[in-house]
């Protein structure tokens, strides 16, 4: 079938389940497929985001916290997601929650640095295809030389595909093999550029990285088990740009960030609008260290890391 033919059936079945209010019986007959296609076709409407459902009221208890969130840390904005059933769904709603965000967020001339993960990969479906003039997206990193199923390092050109604009892309290994090695890189005439851009950023969009064995850098194996250990007796409790920083939000003297292709998060305080967005129980610490660094004006993140939050 034809990429144009797949993508009107699609949105054919899409728009006769939740715009006619047909079951999916009756869109299977319509269309002529299975029930189990019909569903299949659906589950990808959702993912891919043709189709995007949004609750419009939020629980009071989400509102409350948003509130002190923003009295607390000086936010221009928190959102709160309630606690999903399960843990694991935790990165792709708060992904969700930054997709709608940057689409709403868009306009012509913008410049917006991006960071990677798979948070951020996970509003890709929620944002909207744009055509807004002299839009450009900056991958704030390197990018990964081995991955499985989703490469977020991609994140940065997908977004710039899905809103027409310019990309620029850090076209090297987020962790280059020594210090020397990463000099040479950042000498590359298009990589300096990109860290000359960044200093002067309408917005950046960053997720954080923890230390846990669940964490990005076990899961890619950027990191050796010994190195992450190091980094723990050193103080550092997560990455910000796959740069290591302690409690308080400074960066760690570590070996390992002297090998990191990514802008400095501090070089980023000039961002006219920075968002954070992480959540999860084991992200509490390194969330509450990047509010102190980079002073965010939006951060997106679950109700439990919240209540933490807001106490202090």
């Amino acid at each position: 079938m034809a990429e144009s033919d797949d993508s009107d059936l699609k949105t054919r079945v899409a728009w006769l389940y939740h715009m006619e209010g047909m079951t999916q019986d009756e869109v299977a007959q319509v269309v002529g497929l299975s029930r189990a296609r019909v569903l299949r076709i659906l589950a990808n409407a959702r993912s891919d985001g043709t189709v995007q459902i949004r609750v419009t009221t939020k629980l009071s208890r989400c509102v409350h916290l948003e509130r002190r969130l923003e009295e607390r840390w000086g936010l221009e904005r928190a959102i709160v997601i309630p606690v999903p059933d399960h843990q694991a769904d935790i990165p792709q709603l708060i992904g969700r929650e930054m997709g709608a965000l940057l689409s709403r967020s868009v306009s012509s001339g913008m410049s917006i640095g991006l960071g990677w993960g798979q948070t951020l990969t996970s509003g890709l479906g929620m944002v909207e295809p744009k055509g807004a003039e002299g839009v450009t997206v900056i991958s704030l990193l390197g990018g990964l030389t081995r991955v499985e199923h989703v490469n977020p390092s991609e994140f940065a050109w997908r977004v710039a595909d899905r809103l027409s604009a310019e990309c620029y892309l850090m076209a090297g290994p987020v962790y280059a093999p020594d210090p020397e090695t990463r000099d040479a890189l950042l000498g590359h005439p298009g990589i300096a550029e990109i860290f000359d851009r960044a200093r002067a950023l309408d917005m950046a969009i960053l997720s954080l990285g923890d230390l846990t064995p669940h964490s990005i850098f076990v899961r890619y194996g950027l990191l050796t088990g010994e190195e992450i250990a190091s980094l723990e007796r050193a103080g550092a409790v997560g990455d910000i740009l796959c740069r290591f920083v302690d409690a308080d939000g400074q960066v760690v003297d570590h070996p390992v960030n002297g090998r990191v292709l990514a802008v400095d998060p501090r070089d980023l305080r000039a961002t006219r609008k920075i968002v954070l967005a992480s959540g999860g129980w084991q992200k509490i610490t390194i969330i509450r260290a990047a509010l102190r660094m980079l002073s965010p004006a939006i951060l997106i993140t679950d109700e439990t890391v919240a209540e933490r939050l807001a106490a202090g």
